[in-house]
């Protein structure tokens, strides 16, 4: 992406680094741009027993016949759901995926011959203490046991068993782990990024503090937020603001405020939907539209279920598409409430 001179603001076209798990790292006037992301370094956890990580988790335990049906698929047994360590790309996807194993088991009727546990190193089952105790109670609601502080060690894929460096151990029939995630090779190579690949990057403003004249977003960043397509977006929308800002030599605005969005499927056709930034955690009330919605905060609806599927066509026909997107980069408080 190049800006040949200050009125070529029409290369300033962001909306393709809001997709999931983009990020963009930027220089003005001879304007360019790399999407260089972040990945999973799964090497960071041990795996003992029989091949690497994937064959680890991945392989159901050997049982008897009376546990599978005749076509060869499991009936029974413990479903571990783990987070290795923070932070990973989106932190609720962990949850869904628990969420929507509880449904999928209860439509096929063997809910009760399945043990769901969901391991994490954080203290609950969120970052924000308000989310944290709601979602927590919808787990365990659904007999989903949320174990806490568990900061996984090793695999051992012999005795299907992973274990934290505490000492607590967790069997399992099978395991589904998120890695640890650090930034891309290539910027642990340049220079740019910490010990852990991630460029350092002004929590406001976007700048890279290290290097003039460069800004990051996305889930390249070191930032304190959700590394999800929605906060790349609204990070996208300081960007451009910034970058013609620089050019313009004016100062860069300290505009973005870690304002994260996201829809969480919570199965049988339901979904919630939190809205929060670097300061306030996710409330209750009606968004977009203050009093009105369509969508609850906070709140399980089938609405918030049909709002998260009609994204799909929003994302491949406006935002792709680098069309406007009516709503606030910044976290409003209008229709939110105290919890």
């Amino acid at each position: 992406m190049i800006v040949r001179d200050h009125e070529d603001r029409g290369a300033l076209l962001c909306s393709w680094a809001t997709r999931a798990n983009s990020s963009m790292t930027v220089r003005p006037r001879a304007l360019s741009s790399a999407a260089v992301g972040s990945s999973a370094r799964s090497t960071t956890v041990d795996s003992r027993g029989r091949g690497r990580w994937r064959r680890a988790v991945a392989r159901p335990r050997s049982a008897s016949p009376d546990r599978h049906r005749r076509d060869g698929r499991r009936r029974s047994g413990r479903l571990v759901i783990n987070i290795a360590e923070l932070p990973i790309k989106c932190p609720v996807a962990p949850l869904e995926l628990a969420f929507l194993a509880d449904a999928y088991f209860t439509q096929r009727g063997i809910r009760d011959k399945v043990e769901l546990v969901y391991a994490t190193p954080l203290e609950g089952a969120f970052t924000k203490p308000v989310a944290s105790r709601l979602l927590g109670g919808m787990l365990a609601a659904r007999g989903i046991h949320v174990i806490g502080d568990f900061a996984a060690s090793e695999v051992d894929g012999t005795r299907r068993r992973l274990k934290a460096y505490d000492g607590r151990e967790l069997d399992y029939d099978l395991l589904v782990s998120i890695p640890t995630h650090a930034g891309s090779e290539i910027i642990e190579r340049s220079g740019l990024g910490d010990a852990s690949g991630w460029v350092p990057t002004h929590r406001s403003t976007l700048a890279v503090p290290t290097s003039p004249n460069t800004w990051a977003i996305g889930d390249a960043t070191d930032l304190p937020s959700s590394k999800a397509g929605a906060v790349a977006h609204f990070q996208s929308d300081v960007l451009v603001e910034n970058v013609l800002a620089v050019i313009d030599g004016r100062a860069p605005m300290a505009a973005f405020d870690g304002h994260a969005n996201c829809f969480i499927e919570t199965g049988h056709g339901k979904a919630m939907l939190i809205d929060f930034n670097y300061d306030t955690e996710p409330l209750p009330g009606k968004f977009p539209l203050p009093g009105v919605g369509p969508f609850s905060l906070l709140e399980e609806t089938a609405v918030n279920h049909w709002g998260k599927l009609a994204f799909k066509w929003i994302y491949w026909n406006v935002l792709v598409r680098g069309k406007e997107l009516p709503l606030d980069h910044r976290m409003l408080m209008a229709g939110k409430h105290a919890a």
